[in-house]
């Protein structure tokens, strides 16, 4: 049991990291002069690629039934928006501070599901919404009182909406019961096929032509899509979906050790209270009341077991 449960909250974490070495491979892309575009479609090129033979070597079907098309194609064009949206808002502003803000995607799901489909949102989870946004502000002033760049901040809020509704159409669809690798790689699909419109069917698209040009975007579809699906899915098989969401945390918290360890960016007092809110605020909402009784039963039961 102890070594089931260890290797739930192991996968968890690999997942967190994973997801937020995003900026260390991104960011040298950007300084090397391809484009945002050319990124992503390469990210998404590579990952189709490495979903698929992960797939086939795991004996996983590729077939579709018709009722999932339709979603499919929305979950993809969700994931295109969020991707872009946030790749965008890293030429606006520090990249640990764009994957804090974009972590409040939980906040907007809580939202959406409430306004959208009428579910209760209760005072924890409004407590919650309202102190993540409190964390954001506080987040939009920086040193010596200069704010953030505000197409910045837009960009990343539009992206965590983008990825909220991703996660509120696959809850809400056929997609739900849809293994998570097929349904990765046909979200990853229809995403791709967006890039290719946006750079006029590879007109516009930038050549690699440096090692670590061809380096760094291999490991953005295998540390930012492949190896974190994976991951996430075996966490949630031997953990539970709150744990591993609440081990989410450590993803902005990846994201800001690399901004300011490799790219020398900097955190003001206010920046690492603005932060400290918005992962305790996301914390409540991915918790909840009654998750904080199941995680203190879960507890209790370790004790009893030990």
């Amino acid at each position: 049991m102890q070594n089931v449960r260890a290797k739930g909250y192991a996968y968890g974490i690999v997942a967190s990291v994973s997801y937020g070495l995003n900026p260390l491979f991104a960011l040298p892309l950007f300084v090397s002069g391809i484009l945002v575009d050319s990124v992503l479609f390469y990210r998404y090129a590579f990952a189709l690629l490495l979903l698929a033979v992960t797939m086939k070597i795991k004996g996983q079907s590729f077939a579709l039934k018709r009722q999932d098309i339709f979603p499919l194609v929305q979950a993809g064009l969700f994931f295109f928006f969020s991707s872009l949206f946030l790749f965008q808002s890293f030429n606006y502003m520090d990249a640990g501070i764009a994957s804090t803000i974009l972590f409040v995607y939980p906040a907007i799901v809580a939202l959406t599901m409430a306004v959208c489909f009428k579910e209760k949102l209760g005072v924890v989870k409004i407590a919650a919404i309202a102190t993540a946004f409190v964390g954001i502000s506080m987040l939009y002033k920086g040193e010596g009182g200069a704010t953030l760049n505000s197409v910045g901040v837009l960009y990343v809020l539009m992206s965590s909406l983008s990825y909220a509704l991703y996660f509120v159409g696959v809850n809400r669809s056929s997609l739900k019961e849809m293994p998570g690798l097929r349904l990765g790689f046909y979200s990853v699909l229809f995403g791709t096929l967006l890039y290719v419109v946006r750079l006029r069917g590879g007109v516009d698209l930038q050549v690699l032509t440096e090692g670590r040009q061809w380096l760094c975007s291999v490991c953005l579809a295998l540390f930012h899509t492949l190896l974190s699906l994976v991951t996430i899915a075996k966490s949630i098989r031997y953990i539970g979906a709150i744990p591993t969401a609440i081990l989410g945390a450590l993803e902005p918290l990846t994201a800001l050790c690399v901004g300011m360890v490799v790219f020398g960016e900097r955190l003001t007092l206010r920046n690492i209270g603005g932060i400290l809110l918005i992962l305790f605020a996301v914390t409540l909402i991915v918790v909840g009341p009654r998750g904080w009784e199941r995680v203190k039963s879960a507890w209790c039961n370790h004790r009893k077991i030990d």
